[in-house]
């Protein structure tokens, strides 16, 4: 077999939390460690680090945001079904229960995914090549065929699927968010078809739930790329996808990394959650600028790029 060629993106996601994450996810991308990110909106530091993106020329995306904080769009910040009794979105469990009751008014879904596109427009003066969601709620039931219609309305080609091959053989991942991670795995396996009908596209492979915070790792980064190559080589080709060895495999690794935010100072509206605060955001930006890391991305034929080189 030849050497494979691949793509892989390195999206560092929730850019525009807060000062101390854009100033983390910059430090990344100028260290070659991050190739791509996926800008939250509604962030506290939102505007800061649009300016950085264009500053440093980052390729830059939206990661549309249901679940955490406020929404954007006015009509919907006082009275709407995306709202608790605080009048902040209902969290990232909050909004899969309030789905699964029927509460949620799928209307109020498009309208606000929608005035985020426009936000992410008016902040960096284009439209988002890729759009993914935070905190996976793109492949929720309902959510997705709303999610769908927006990309298709707006010309965003590519999001995120995130089915992770190799995910359930992580022991080390505790079994609460095993069973969260596996949800979201089902929701996304029930997403594909509707994506594919919206003309929507996503790499072949996706990695980042068994990397994450503390379980990051260059080794573990490493053995999760080559692993699920290795799973997607040895599926048969079909017409429809030539076989892996005659083109470039494309990958999407989804990276957290960033300074720890300092309350009250970050988050989309009500300060920074405990993921933010944590060490395990440094330790991501410090493996992933590891220079062993670089090196064994060149040595494996394999090209660091964006959504927009695809």
């Amino acid at each position: 077999l030849r050497m494979l060629q691949a793509k892989l993106i390195v999206t560092g996601d929730d850019f525009g939390y807060c000062p101390r994450r854009n100033q983390g996810i910059v430090d990344c991308f100028l260290a070659g460690a991050v190739s791509n990110v996926s800008l939250l909106v509604n962030g506290s530091a939102a505007a800061d680090a649009a300016k950085l993106a264009r500053r440093y020329n980052i390729p830059i995306g939206l990661h549309a945001n249901l679940s955490e904080g406020s929404p954007v769009c006015e009509v919907l910040k006082t009275n709407s079904s995306l709202l608790n009794q605080h009048g902040f979105f209902h969290g990232k469990m909050g909004f899969r229960t309030a789905l699964s009751k029927g509460l949620l008014n799928m209307s109020e879904v498009k309208q606000e995914l929608k005035a985020q596109v426009e936000l992410f427009h008016e902040l960096t003066g284009h439209l988002p090549p890729h759009m993914d969601g935070h905190q996976h709620v793109h492949v929720l039931p309902e959510v997705r065929h709303v999610f769908a219609e927006v990309l298709e309305e707006y010309g965003i080609k590519y999001t995120r699927v995130p089915i992770e091959p190799g995910l359930h053989n992580c022991d080390w991942i505790p079994p609460s968010l095993m069973d969260f991670y596996l949800g979201v795995e089902e929701d996304s396996f029930n997403t594909v078809d509707v994506f594919t009908r919206h003309g929507i596209r996503w790499p072949d492979i996706y990695i980042g739930l068994s990397t994450m915070g503390k379980n990051m790792s260059v080794s573990n980064i490493w053995s999760a790329i080559d692993a699920a190559v290795a799973e997607f080589t040895s599926k048969a080709p079909s017409p429809a996808h030539p076989p892996p060895q005659s083109r470039t495999v494309t990958i999407e690794l989804m990276v957290h990394p960033g300074y720890p935010s300092v309350p009250p100072v970050g988050g989309c509206g009500e300060g920074p959650d405990d993921f933010s605060q944590s060490w395990e955001r440094l330790h991501e930006l410090q493996t992933l600028i590891k220079p062993e890391l670089q090196s064994h991305y060149k040595s494996r034929n394999i090209q660091l790029c964006s959504f927009k080189d695809l």
